[in-house]
């Protein structure tokens, strides 16, 4: 008789859409689950998720991998030390330059309301670490555009109809605001971090490395480091970069499972930024301040 085992772990990568569908399967047949951010593709749909993990008393979290990049867990490093001091102003970009859509990718040519497009995928980084950086989010307002979509030079062409520019403005509870770009159609990237404190300001130039580094088929321990200052004023003093640690999420999952502990990422913290993405539908096709959810 063939004997089988219960997975230890499962992970879900699927497409958006079919996050929240995939995740509770395996809530349901209860094996711990880490599921690729989103979580689903709005937060009622997140939420159902969540509770049902909860409820069942099975693991759950997601892939927030960005919490490990090498800009995060410097600017980190120099709060604790009291560098910046009071964090006033945080302004985050994840900024491409791929002016033609690439229509064998999902995430460019699916409906957005399937998950496709950079308010789901590179927003839902850029509000998890503005969150994690100052705390609940009262007030969104959006831009949301589908520039690609456009004809270009008055030749049709093909669209892809997924969002692919996109700024966010979120004014914390705590009186801090956020701006966050994320895009796929921006010729002149800003810089990658301007966190602006009290007693000064952190500036990134680049984007992480440690994706590249994948890509290439190296350790994201191989990842070229990015340039990093501390500024005052006229003042520009160089910061040595914390390094990346995408590499560290799997064993923290593991050692949780093994410990019976919290996941490494709190699912209602996943919850939390859909709602302020779904905010952000609101505020873009409204043209108004919107209260998450």
């Amino acid at each position: 008789m063939l004997q089988t085992t219960q997975p230890e772990l499962a992970v879900v990568a699927s497409a958006t859409a079919a996050h929240a569908g995939d995740a509770l399967s395996c809530v349901t047949a209860g094996v711990p689950v880490v599921v690729d951010k989103p979580l689903a593709p709005t937060a009622a749909q997140a939420a159902t998720v969540v509770e049902a993990a909860r409820a069942a008393g099975v693991p759950l979290t997601v892939f927030q991998n960005r919490r490990y990049d090498a800009d995060m867990l410097t600017l980190h490093r120099l709060l604790a030390t009291g560098e910046l001091g009071r964090v006033t102003r945080f302004e985050s970009r994840f900024e491409r330059w791929r002016p033609v859509p690439d229509l064998t990718r999902w995430r460019e040519r699916a409906d957005p309301a399937q998950g496709a497009g950079v308010l789901l995928d590179l927003g839902s980084h850029l509000v998890d670490q503005a969150c994690l950086l100052l705390g609940p989010v009262g007030a969104v307002y959006a831009e949301v555009d589908a520039r690609r979509s456009a004809p270009r030079d008055g030749t049709p062409g093909p669209a892809s109809g997924a969002d692919d520019d996109v700024f966010l403005a979120l004014r914390h509870t705590g009186g801090g605001y956020s701006h966050l770009w994320c895009g796929s159609v921006t010729a002149a990237a800003g810089p990658r971090l301007r966190v602006l404190g009290t007693t000064g300001a952190l500036v990134v130039e680049e984007l992480d490395g440690q994706e590249a580094a994948l890509r290439d088929g190296r350790s994201p321990a191989a990842a070229a480091a990015q340039t990093m200052n501390l500024v005052r004023g006229a003042q520009r003093e160089a910061v040595r970069p914390e390094p990346g640690g995408w590499d560290r999420f799997y064993p923290e999952v593991l050692a949780a499972l093994g410990a019976g502990t919290p996941m490494p990422v709190d699912p209602e913290d996943a919850v939390r930024v859909l709602r302020i993405l779904d905010a952000a539908r609101v505020s873009a096709r409204e043209n108004r301040l919107v209260a998450p959810g």
